[in-house]
């Protein structure tokens, strides 16, 4: 992973595997999603922060790639590149590694909602300015 990268390191437990001991393939969007909540609180943008700014983030679309399989126990590292910023939306991508193998790649678009309504809504311009500063160009 590069510089300009977020990256976290999780462990594989059982819960996460099927009865083959294989990842089940919707955890690795848990993983992500693991993921982008620790890249958003590592710039400050933690819980508190979402509710008091009465905001929510959903995700909009997912295109996800499957290249190999993780398996029980094996310690995993996943990335976040902030790859556009826009008013009320975050593009990002994302990939779940195994040592130097890249075992599962998405591209995401997380949109900024109100919490009330859940509704399409401007980010903070503080928030706006911060992940702009992140975005990989």
């Amino acid at each position: 992973m590069s510089a300009a990268e977020f990256s976290i390191k999780l462990r594989v437990y059982i819960e996460d595997t099927d009865a083959g001991g294989i990842v089940y393939y919707v955890n690795y969007l848990k993983f992500m999603e693991r993921a982008r909540t620790e890249f958003m609180r590592s710039l400050g943008y933690g819980k508190d922060y979402i509710f008091n700014h009465d905001l929510m983030f959903v995700v909009r679309d997912v295109a996800i790639h499957y290249r190999a399989p993780a398996s029980l126990d094996d310690q995993l590292e996943v990335g976040v590149t902030l790859a556009a910023v826009r008013g009320a939306s975050l593009a990002m991508r994302q990939v779940v590694c195994r040592g130097g193998e890249q075992l599962a790649s998405a591209e995401i678009t997380i949109a900024c909602v109100d919490r009330a309504g859940v509704r399409p809504r401007r980010l903070p311009k503080d928030m706006l300015d911060s992940l702009r500063a992140a975005q990989v160009h």
